[in-house]
């Protein structure tokens, strides 16, 4: 296994990347959808950079497009950054990186993830922050967890 990121090397050069993301939401029972990416064996949520004269809405929503294959996606929340950083062989420096995550929700049930990904998983909100490799996304979902139960007090 070519893992993709290794641990923060503060010996070395670094540089900064903007991404965005999003958690997706199933209507008919608000379950997320989960991604799991084959070579560093984790699950994760759809992310990617965001492109020259993007927005960060518009770079979200194709990056989910692209790596889930869902098109019908109804915005509910802008849920925040998170910042990290992590160590690119393939690049041989270290990369500061600003994900902005959206949390959108749709009626589709079918996926078309990209190549990447082996596993395509829709998960109830508590088990989807448990697993979810980083902290950083177990953060953002906690964040859905806690809008979640905002919503539908008991």
């Amino acid at each position: 296994m070519r893992l993709r990121s290794s641990p923060y090397d503060a010996s070395q050069p670094i540089v900064a990347e903007l991404a965005a993301g999003g958690v997706v939401l199933r209507h008919r029972d608000r379950q997320v959808l989960l991604l799991h990416e084959e070579v560093e064996d984790r699950w994760t949520l759809p992310k990617g950079h965001v492109e020259k004269g993007e927005s960060l809405l518009a770079a979200a929503e194709r990056e989910v497009r692209e790596e889930t294959g869902i098109h019908n996606l109804h915005l509910e929340a802008d849920l925040g950054e998170v910042t990290y950083r992590f160590f690119d062989p393939g690049k041989g420096s270290n990369v500061l990186k600003v994900v902005v995550y959206f949390l959108f929700s749709t009626p589709e049930e079918k996926t078309v993830p990209e190549a990447i990904f082996d596993q395509v998983r829709w998960s109830p909100i508590p088990e989807a922050v448990r697993e979810v490799h980083y902290g950083v996304e177990q953060s953002v979902l906690s964040r859905v967890l806690q809008r979640e139960s905002d919503k539908n007090p008991r």
